[in-house]
């Protein structure tokens, strides 16, 4: 053992894998990462164990073997875990068998798998074993989410920007979204695995600085003061009697009798998604009911609704929506929801086998307005359930005149698992990237007012029968990311591309 002179540094800590793991258990290992990746997600809220994970793959990626098989893995852990709820949807409501609706998530998982197998390829590609391949982990993250929000229909669920919700970085969502926010988990995750590996260790302290100094300048949030007044409505209705018609007349009279508790205290009334199960167009009766309540209370309502648009030999077609009562005009208007759920509202075009699968599948068409319902000075962006996910359907509303949002959605269909809770974090970060207040009118919960930095101000628990009444505030300004929208990430992937290029001409 040679002496070390005073006057020199300590060796700094490094990562040596004298005998690597064998390739199985590498990808058990992966598999077990991913796994743990959802339970950074809520209700759990546990971000530091993605950070970890996130790191432990990094490392397994390193080793720049088999890469794109290390990262379907992983992704197969994360989503294919992380969706083990779809199995009991599809059982308790679609009529499969568990052993037809398990290996549908299987599948849902294998799929949303190629996204984190593209990450860890390409990374190796582009960064080989330098400190390019640090670099492109880190700048390859809001790309590979970006693009899982929109090929394959797009299903952006636990997005890793979600992760800065809770923090002091969630300011930095207002300016490039939660994709683009998706780089400093995984920045911090890189570069505390960096620092185990020698060559990289300068390049990791390099960047954990960097990610401080990012985190400490984040922008600051102005909340307007609340002077609007609101009452979301939770019914509380179970799934499996919200479209049972024996039940119909319940359900009415449970909000009949809600709303009317609370009407003259507020100046708006919202109800959650497909408040009334059925088309208006079907049952005048319940139709008429419907109005001479609205006229009795005489305050706005937004409530879910199903609207009928043909019915023929070529089937029935509707849209599901929001509607809007203004009892000054004794009449309502009406808005679409523009992203409809695959298998529940459609079945996606390269999956046509489906239809044999899960039988009485609505027939639903995406709508083509402008998504913005008007009362008084009230520009209402309508977001109906699953659209609450995609920050591109939040954006439009504002870039159409919203100036506040309101999430109207059923999550019964969840049951008590995380993903209700998931559902609700991806729309306080709809919030933030918009700079609005949201109203999220839920039917079994969480009935919640979120403000613009994606605080929750007033909410209703799970499972309970209740109105809510809260405050609310308009806003005109438009947020950095309302602006530009993901126009940076497409720099970015510019950049990226310059670095492919260069490389492979210098190995040429």
């Amino acid at each position: 053992m040679m002496p070390m002179n005073h006057g020199e540094a300590p060796p700094m800590v490094q990562l040596q894998l004298y005998r690597p793991l064998p390739l199985h258990l590498r990808m058990m290992l992966a598999f077990i990462l991913g796994a743990c990746m959802p339970m950074a997600f809520s209700p759990t809220d546990m971000a530091w164990l993605g950070v970890a994970a996130l790191a432990g793959w990094f490392l397994l990626l390193w080793t720049q073997q088999h890469t794109f098989w290390m990262g379907w893995i992983f992704g197969l852990g994360w989503f294919g875990v992380g969706a083990f709820w779809l199995a009991d949807t599809f059982h308790l409501y679609g009529g499969l068998p568990y052993g037809v609706a398990v290996p549908i998530v299987m599948l849902v998982g294998l799929i949303l798998g190629l996204f984190p197998a593209l990450w860890g390829w390409l990374s190796e590609k582009i960064g080989g074993k330098s400190i390019w391949f640090l670099l492109s982990f880190i700048l390859l993250a809001p790309l590979i989410e970006w693009l899982r929000g929109h090929l394959f229909t797009g299903l952006p669920w636990t997005v890793l920007g979600n992760l800065t919700v809770d923090t002091v970085a969630v300011g930095w969502v207002s300016v490039v979204g939660a994709y683009g926010a998706s780089i400093l988990p995984t920045a911090m995750a890189a570069c505390m695995a960096a620092l185990f590996i020698q060559r990289l260790q300068r390049a990791a302290l390099a960047g954990l600085l960097l990610l401080g100094v990012l985190v400490a300048c984040a922008p600051s949030i102005v909340v307007p003061e609340a002077d609007q007044r609101v009452a979301l409505i939770q019914g509380n209705v179970p799934q499996d009697q919200k479209w049972d018609a024996a039940f119909l007349q319940e359900t009415l009279n449970r909000y009949n009798d809600l709303t009317t508790a609370v009407a003259a205290d507020v100046d708006l009334i919202v109800w959650p998604e497909a408040t009334l199960p059925f088309f208006l167009e079907d049952l005048p009766r319940y139709d008429r009911w419907v109005m001479d309540k609205m006229e009795e209370w005489q305050r706005p309502l937004l409530f879910g609704g199903l609207k009928l648009l043909q019915a023929g030999e070529s089937g029935r077609m509707g849209q599901n929506g929001l509607y809007l009562f203004d009892p000054d005009k004794s009449a309502r208007t009406f808005v679409g929801k523009h992203h409809l759920v695959p298998f529940g509202e459609y079945v996606p075009s390269w999956l046509p086998w489906i239809h044999q699968l899960v039988a009485g599948i609505a027939d639903f068409m995406p709508a083509e307005d402008r998504g913005v319902l008007v009362y008084g000075d009230q520009r209402l962006g309508s977001l109906i359930c699953y659209e609450s996910i995609f920050p591109e359907e939040a954006r439009s509303r504002v870039i159409a005149g919203a100036n506040v949002l309101v999430l109207v959605t059923n999550d019964a269909w969840y049951g008590q698992s995380p993903a209700g809770w998931q559902h609700l974090q991806a729309a306080r970060m709809r919030a933030v990237e918009t700079g609005r207040y949201l109203l999220r009118a839920a039917n079994t919960g969480v009935s919640a007012i979120i403000a613009p930095n994606g605080a929750i101000t007033a909410e209703i628990p799970w499972w309970q029968t209740m109105a809510l009444k809260g405050r609310y505030a308009l806003a005109s300004e438009q947020t950095l990311y309302v602006r530009w929208g993901d126009l940076p990430l497409l720099g970015l992937l510019l950049m990226l591309g310059i670095i492919v290029w260069q490389r492979r001409r210098k190995q040429s």
